[in-house]
């Protein structure tokens, strides 16, 4: 039974090592260098402030506490505990590396400084090769940081479902006033991409931008006006100006490809690989037989599903070789609609350049709920060079190296601030970031960058903190108005300067006022504009301009709910006849949830078992096609004797389980027998 209870839990591994090019080797012992103090740490450096006194609890493949930036165990060392769950006699050694990556970020102190370069470490082992790990070496993890009184929990892991017994142990170490960061994890650019414990309520979940470096290129492509997803491959460098010209299919990009083809000044499009199997026909190969048939610009489409990054300086390179164009990649799909899509008159638009706020493709991105909003935040998590086994340093990308910069922006508020509690902290992070723009200059939706990237200036300045720091609205045809309150808290007590803005689509009209430390708002749907749509309330106070997004569900449909008893009645409503309803409610406490379906002639309840926030989702079927609806309620009536704690297993498992105990019971009679 033990085995049915363990589930696989993966590393967020970037899935890409970088290959440097000569400007990258150049600059690599920078890496760190460049991105602690983009995000803004001289500010609270100028004031001493570096993480003194603030342990940090690192859940990972452990420490290697002997490498010089982050020397020594025990009470006197960088690393003053912690637990090896893999060998138990053992201390929390990092043969791996990854956990040594992640420490560095956050508190490397020698060659390199992290964020926060005084902050100690608690290492907790729960991989010894970075390839898996049970979610109850996580859980056992996260219990021994809240017994060994971490500040700080960082969690550069992830499993590839919702686990409630996971989001149970976070909200506990929560309880605890532990402030815990999560990476979101490298399975981006698809939407719904992150998995436990980045879809943890209550912890904070990291997403990744680009470094402050030249590398960090971001490219556009339009072909005929229509905008395409493209990313430059490693080696790549920047333009100066657009290339715009005619675009010329060539086959794999061979030689014989480019035989009686007019592809001078032209961007070329080839396939990924070869035609041949077992040819390795690596993308510099293709390139410089582009460049030498007189192309200006690559483009590479996949031969599989999906996007990719590809490399054009790697160790198969021929001596002496250097890129001539630039070379981009694109999802095969897409590839293919512009070879079927292109005439002679068609023209493409190519562009390369530097954009360190560019959201990674691989930084996954969410929504993991329609109740609240994931990622939260970015921070730069590509081309980190950071401190690496056997005293040496080690550049890599991925989320695992965005969520420690968060750890220790946190640590740094810690310091400053000892009576901060954990909520409080999220809310400076969250609400002072840096808006982050794509390659056209739109922002970036909530779902792909949270409220922006980090910045530890502005954090650090910051006097007003905001609760909640960003938030969900519910609305439909028959409830326009959603009022909302947020509780604020001047920290040195002033007011002075204090104001309100809207930014956000022209149909939802905004109102505020403050009363006391409450913000009351008002949003009016003026519009039947049906869907999900993004919003940021900007509030000014104390020269400072925070950032407080939002997304509003507007559903034709509507469900009501009714308390009574710890039964909660449900009437749905919808301007069209429907048929069927699945009901699903869900504990925000941990994510458990129970589900009901109902029809038009059938009131629909159910029994909550715990004083708790919770979501109601309702899937409405209407004609053959499903609309959604949504509600929430506190339910805050619930005596002790009422309350029952709930377990992580599905109704389904719990009736086979109840029939094989009967079955297992009547056998056991009829044998007695």
């Amino acid at each position: 039974m033990k085995s049915l209870l363990v589930f696989s839990v993966i590393l967020v591994f970037a899935g890409i090592l970088i290959i440097s090019n000569l400007e990258m080797q150049d600059e690599s012992e920078l890496y760190l260098d460049r991105s602690v103090p983009y995000i803004g740490t001289d500010i609270p450096r100028m004031e001493g402030i570096d993480g003194k006194g603030v342990k940090i609890a690192v859940i990972d493949t452990g420490v290697d506490f002997n490498h010089p930036d982050l020397f020594g165990w025990g009470p006197d060392g960088k690393v003053i505990g912690g637990y090896n769950f893999i060998q138990e006699n053992e201390p929390p050694y990092d043969t791996n590396g990854h956990g040594t990556h992640v420490a560095g970020v956050i508190a490397a102190d020698g060659e390199k400084s992290g964020v926060a370069p005084k902050a100690k470490i608690l290492a907790y082992k729960v991989s010894e090769d970075g390839e898996g790990v049970s979610s109850d070496l996580i859980i056992r993890a996260i219990q021994k940081a809240i017994e060994d009184e971490a500040d700080i929990i960082n969690i550069s892991l992830g499993v590839n479902r919702t686990n409630a017994k996971i989001d149970h142990i976070v909200n506990e170490a929560l309880e605890k006033e532990i402030f815990v960061v999560t990476a979101a994890g490298n399975d981006g650019p698809g939407l719904e991409t992150i998995g436990s414990p980045g879809r943890n309520f209550g912890s904070v979940t990291v997403g990744a931008t680009y470094n402050n470096l030249t590398s960090s290129l971001v490219a556009t492509l339009e072909v005929d006006e229509k905008s395409f997803t493209v990313i430059p491959m490693v080696g790549s460098t920047k333009l100066e100006e657009p290339i715009i010209s005619k675009i010329v299919p060539a086959g794999y990009g061979k030689i014989s490809d480019f035989e009686n083809l007019d592809v001078k000044d032209a961007i070329v499009i080839v396939e990924r690989g070869s035609d041949v199997e077992g040819e390795m026909l690596y993308f510099s190969i293709k390139e410089k037989n582009a460049a030498n048939a007189g192309a200006k610009a690559l483009i590479v489409y996949n031969n599989i599903p999906g996007i990719f990054l590809g490399e054009l300086i790697h160790e198969f390179i021929e001596t002496g070789y250097t890129p001539q164009i630039p070379v981009v990649s694109i999802d095969r799909e897409e590839g293919l609609e512009i070879k079927e899509s292109i005439t002679d008159e068609s023209k493409g638009i190519l562009q390369l350049f530097y954009n360190p706020d560019f959201v990674t493709h691989f930084s996954s991105r969410g929504p993991v709920s329609p109740f609240y909003i994931k990622p939260e935040i970015v921070a730069p998590g590509a081309y980190i060079n950071t401190t690496q086994n056997n005293a040496g340093y080690n550049f890599t990308s991925g989320t695992s190296y965005a969520a420690p910069h968060v750890s220790g922006a946190a640590a740094l508020l810690l310091e400053k601030n000892p009576e901060l509690h954990h909520h409080e902290i999220k809310s400076l992070l969250l609400t002072t970031v840096m808006p982050v723009s794509d390659a056209y200059g739109q922002k970036f939706s909530i779902h792909e960058a949270g409220a922006g990237r980090l910045d530890i200036a502005n954090a650090f300045k910051a006097k007003l903190i905001i609760e909640p720091p960003n938030f969900v609205v519910i609305a439909s045809p028959d409830n326009r108005i959603v009022e909302k309150q947020f509780q604020l808290k001047s920290m040195d007590g002033a007011w002075e300067g204090f104001d309100v803005m809207f930014d956000g689509p022209e149909f939802i009209k905004f109102g505020g006022n403050l009363d006391g430390s409450i913000l009351n708002i008002r949003i009016n749907v003026v519009e039947d504009n049906f869907g999900e749509h993004e919003g940021t309330m900007l509030i000014s106070h104390g020269g400072i301009q925070y950032r407080v997004p939002f997304l509003l569900h507007y559903t034709p449909g509507s469900i009501s709910i009714e308390q009574q008893n710890g039964k909660l009645f449900f009437d749905i409503y919808h301007p069209d006849k429907w048929s069927f309803a699945k009901i699903s409610v869900i504990n925000s406490k941990d994510g458990s949830f129970q589900t009901i379906t109902t029809t038009p002639d059938k009131k629909a309840s159910i029994e909550v078992f715990e004083n708790s926030q919770y979501w109601i989702d309702a899937k409405i079927r209407i004609n053959g096609t499903t609309s959604n609806a949504y509600n929430v309620i506190e339910v805050d009536s619930l005596d002790e004797n009422q309350q029952r704690w709930g377990i992580d297993i599905p109704e389904k498992q719990i009736l086979i389980i109840i029939s094989i105990a009967i079955a297992i019971a009547m056998f056991g009679v009829v044998k007695r027998k």
